[in-house]
């Protein structure tokens, strides 16, 4: 059976650029980037995060004739979580979306460019504000594609959609999973198609099928109350920043190397060497150039990001940086972050380090969980490179940008993808529409306006071949 009815597929992306080009996308996101969503600063800003659904989403998906419920998290303290839904009819297939409305700290005091965060500011091809990449801009993309391919189509999709915005991804997601579990009726569905994270160069088109792990931990030296005179103390008393120092070179190497095998990555499948062989790693204009000596050796650039496992000290801390005084200090404490693919043993990894700071003569360092409530931690998942819907995803990208997409295995970055993979069973396609140097967790954040039409015209195109229902995987 065929969804389409009358119009075109080139309609629908005419019509989704022309959502950009009559600027509509700018209002639309300024508006969104206006409400303050921090979920880092629960839980004074749980009614900015509430208001975001209330006000915004639920009014946008509403006019698009979907039926919207908001959910409470069962997590008290953490934000809210909407789902859109539009049932056409029950034997189509049903696509699940996701997107966030939380963002990043403001950091008002550190931002550059236009009036601060919350109001968004435009710069040749740059859109600023807090949100704009990471997540508002994409999740609006989505958004207004699928409004235009409704709209080419005389008001049918010819498919289901269900769209979940959730309110605390960047604090973890947590009680999402719990959430989704006790209500896996309401959000199931045949194929996750969402936009997170960034493009592997900002032309390129992407395709993620899941995301690394990440667990985040403190190495910890503590030897004594108080620091002591170093100059009579020095050489009687051990220095804990130093033993920390030498702990943390037996585990990572000077080149970046992980030291412990129960921390390497699981061999890498034929499939997802064959995907990453042709990738790129590009951060743009301004982005960072790629240390080609660092990481795990004989992996490419894009291996080591989007196949392997890295451990990276995050803080390091000993005495009083900045202000130093003339004494032992009693105590370091490094934060550390392992991510990881899938296949990983992540409940080998604690005990495995235990074993090998024993082993290498530090059992003054002690491993512990990190104190701040966001520890940072998501499982690794992946979707397999040659799953039908990912071929049925290259061929509609490729169709519409005449450009090979990028395909990656799992992002860099995390996200709650299990939710989706583990406990709905999905498979999972994420289209992000930024690119790695749109400081999304920093002042002066922004996406490319660029990128984003491309993204556009690749969703609507997208959206539209869902309706063609003769061409998808069967179900």
């Amino acid at each position: 059976m065929s969804g389409s009815g009358s119009g075109s597929r080139e309609g629908a992306i005419a019509r989704a650029r022309h959502y950009i080009e009559s600027g509509a996308f700018e209002a639309d996101l300024a508006r969104r980037v206006a409400y303050r969503t921090e979920s880092q600063l629960l839980p004074e800003s749980l009614p900015h995060l509430l208001a975001y659904l209330k006000e915004e989403m639920e009014p946008a998906f509403n006019r698009m004739g979907f039926s919207c419920r908001i959910y409470p998290n069962p997590v008290k303290g953490q934000g809210p979580v909407l789902l859109a839904t539009r049932i056409e009819d029950p034997s189509l297939p049903t696509v699940l979306g996701y997107g966030h409305g939380d963002v990043i700290r403001g950091l008002e005091e550190q931002w550059t460019k236009g009036k601060g965060p919350w109001i968004t500011a435009r710069d040749g091809d740059r859109l600023y504000g807090r949100g704009t990449a990471d997540n508002k801009g994409q999740h609006t993309i989505n958004m207004a594609a699928l409004q235009a391919v409704m709209e080419e189509r005389g008001g049918r999709l010819g498919f289901n959609v269900k769209f979940m915005i959730e309110m605390g991804e960047e604090a973890g997601s947590k009680g999402l999973k719990e959430l989704v579990a006790a209500h896996k009726e309401d959000f199931a569905a045949d194929v996750l198609i969402a936009s997170d994270g960034p493009r592997t160069r900002p032309e390129r088109p992407t395709l993620t099928l899941g995301c690394r792990g990440a667990v985040n931990f403190d190495l910890v030296c503590e030897l004594r109350e108080g620091g002591h005179h170093s100059g009579n103390w020095g050489g009687l008393l051990a220095n804990p920043a130093i033993i920390l120092a030498n702990a943390i070179a037996t585990i990572v190497g000077p080149t970046g190397e992980l030291l412990v095998p129960e921390l390497k990555a699981p061999p890498m499948s034929d499939a997802v060497r064959k995907a990453l062989a042709d990738v790129e790693v590009d951060g743009g204009e301004k982005g960072p150039k790629i240390d080609e000596w660092w990481g795990e050796p004989d992996l490419t650039p894009a291996e080591r990001v989007y196949g392997s496992n890295v451990l990276n000290v995050l803080a390091i801390g000993a005495g009083m940086p900045g202000r130093p005084v003339n004494a032992i200090p009693p105590k370091a404490i490094a934060n550390c972050q392992l991510r990881f693919v899938a296949g990983t043993d992540i409940n080998a990894i604690r005990p495995a380090l235990e074993r090998h700071l024993r082993e290498k003569g530090f059992d003054t360092v002690r491993v512990t969980d990190p104190p701040s409530a966001n520890d940072g931690s998501f499982t690794a998942t992946r979707t397999e490179p040659d799953n039908p819907w990912v071929v049925w995803a290259v061929e509609s990208i490729q169709r519409t940008t005449n450009t090979k997409p990028a395909v990656i295995p799992q992002m860099g970055g995390s996200i709650c993808n299990d939710i989706f993979t583990d406990v709905l069973g999905m498979p999972t396609l994420w289209l992000p529409h930024s690119y790695a140097s749109c400081s999304q967790h920093a002042p002066d954040e922004h996406i490319l306006m660029s990128v984003s039409q491309n993204a556009l015209e690749l969703m609507a195109g997208l959206y539209w071949d869902l309706g063609e229902t003769d061409s998808l995987p069967r179900r």
